[in-house]
């Protein structure tokens, strides 16, 4: 597309095409550009046309597709070893569209794990229950929950790589093949691992999603979502995903793009630092408890090495202060200067989040204590800092209580 020949025209008319729709020719940028467009267009309608019924790729619209997002999701798709992702607006879109595509209707039972981050739980039960679906909650880590979960011949398993907070690795291989065989599908939740530590559709799984406001981005400065799929589930994805609108803008399309650059370097860092302080803490008199795989005492400790690739065992760690209550926790939280207090995870700040006020707040105090989530209970997300200065924070922190 030439922009046509604007002398004579109003200052107006100047004002809206002046300098646009210019062609590069004869480079290409480092970088992947910022197209912050919502359409695009081309010579003749028939390119449109063709474009839009699917006989030659291209982009036409930034609600079906635009090219920084598309990016970003070849990226993702690569890392996760699946053939087909979608840039959304946040983790909770990638998880509805995940449902969607996996054909959830009404009359259909979807399973989640009774460990699940509790917003997740919360929209399984205010807005998919709506749809006309039973929600069951199970408890994939025994014998007996396994054998309710089957039971109930759901036709959608929704599962967490790691748990929040208390970072359980399920048994992924049984679990998916024990789905398949009952005809369910599988959606995994693999925020808190990334690809660097497990990629859940090389055991079999349908759909991966991502909050990339974690890991992926991992600088704090953006809110988004990817999902990821096997290309049985691309058209279903794609279909949903237009109707449904819940895009990503191209400039955190970009910033997660550019985040997953320093993907491996960063969570190394993460994975090393999780797992000194989980040592360290482990010694303190005034901790209770340490929740961290990488700990021979955590109940899935083996599945680290069975099913991680080497790196570690994940940038987030949780503990039980011991004897405290909600007014000591609180006083230990506002003493710490580097552990910032923020919602999320995986930036390279380290953060501090309290589960009974802020990712589980939506569940009753019993809730709450069944699934473990006790009023002494914090969660840590280990930045890229100096350990050392990390520890020393922690260390006037307790000197507080």
């Amino acid at each position: 597309m030439v922009t046509r020949n604007l002398h004579g025209k109003r200052l107006a008319t100047q004002a809206v095409h002046a300098g646009e729709r210019a062609r590069p020719d004869g480079f290409v940028p480092m970088s992947t550009p910022i197209y912050s467009s919502s359409t695009f267009l081309y010579d003749h309608l028939a390119d449109i046309d063709a474009i839009s019924s699917g006989d030659r790729q291209g982009f036409t619209y930034s609600r079906h597709g635009n090219p920084t997002n598309a990016a970003l999701e070849e990226a993702v798709a690569l890392l996760e070893g699946g053939q087909y992702a979608l840039s959304v607006a946040s983790g909770m879109s990638a998880i509805l569209l995940a449902l969607m595509a996996a054909g959830v209707e009404q009359g259909s039972r979807i399973a989640a794990s009774q460990d699940l981050y509790g917003v997740t739980a919360k929209f399984l039960l205010d807005v998919a229950s709506r749809w006309g679906t039973q929600i069951g909650f199970v408890d994939v880590f025994t014998p007996a929950g396994r054998e309710a979960l089957w039971a109930s011949a759901p036709s959608v398993l929704l599962l967490e790589s790691l748990t929040n907070p208390l970072l359980r690795i399920p048994d992924f291989p049984t679990l998916v093949t024990e789905a398949h065989s009952h005809g369910a599908r599988v959606i995994v939740d693999n925020t808190f691992a990334t690809p660097l530590l497990l990629r859940p559709l090389q055991h079999g799984a349908d759909f991966v999603v991502h909050s990339a406001t974690k890991y992926l981005g991992g600088h704090g400065d953006l809110t988004g979502g990817v999902l990821v799929a096997q290309q049985a589930y691309a058209d279903e994805v794609r279909h949903f995903s237009r109707l449904v609108g819940a895009i990503l803008g191209p400039f955190e399309a970009w910033l997660t793009l550019r985040g997953l650059k320093t993907l491996p370097l960063r969570f190394a860092r993460h994975c090393e630092n999780a797992q000194a302080l989980a040592e360290w803490l482990s010694s303190n008199p005034r901790v209770e408890e340490v929740f961290y795989p990488g700990l021979p005492s955590h109940p899935d400790h083996h599945r680290v090495a069975q099913f991680f690739g080497g790196l570690g065992a994940g940038g987030v760690l949780s503990l039980k202060v011991r004897n405290a209550g909600r007014d000591e926790i609180f006083r230990f939280v506002d003493s710490l200067e580097l552990f910032l207090k923020a919602t999320s995870l995986g930036d390279v700040q380290s953060l501090v989040l309290y589960p009974a006020i802020s990712s589980h707040r939506d569940l009753s105090p019993k809730q709450r204590q069944r699934l473990g989530i006790t009023d002494n209970l914090i969660r840590l997300s280990a930045g890229v800092e100096d350990v050392e200065d990390l520890k020393a924070d922690l260390a006037q922190a307790f000197a507080h209580l």
